[in-house]
């Protein structure tokens, strides 16, 4: 049996590694500087996959920047979480079915909420 390599990362360490850098940037980075504020070295690609991971979480924002892409870090928590919704919404195969279970489960408040920003929303 062989021991992983010393010093190997988790997944989660590293997306929580990036996310610091990230909410601790006054700006928008991009993967190559993301990788370059890392504690350690790490390959280009590597980075872009957790930035694209983080970003299909909902978990940051990205905007072109060139050819790249330049990340933020999401700290509106109603955005992470609708991002989120979307994710899995997109990951069905039946969006109507799925739609329509959820709304068929929410109570009475969160309906008439519902509705209510339809309405607003011109939904």
């Amino acid at each position: 049996m062989t021991s992983p390599s010393r010093g190997r990362r988790d997944r989660g360490d590293l997306e929580a590694e990036v996310l610091a850098i990230l909410a601790r940037a006054e700006a928008s980075l991009t993967s190559g500087e993301v990788a370059q504020r890392l504690e350690r070295p790490l390959a280009y690609t590597t980075v872009m996959t957790v930035l694209s991971r983080l970003h299909d979480k909902g978990a940051v924002s990205r905007v072109r920047n060139g050819r790249a892409y330049a990340y933020s870090f999401q700290r509106d928590e109603a955005a992470r979480r609708a991002a989120q919704m979307h994710r899995l919404l997109d990951a069905g195969e039946d969006r109507a079915r799925v739609l329509a279970q959820f709304v068929g489960e929410l109570g009475q408040e969160d309906e008439a909420l519902l509705q209510q920003l339809l309405r607003e929303t011109g939904g």
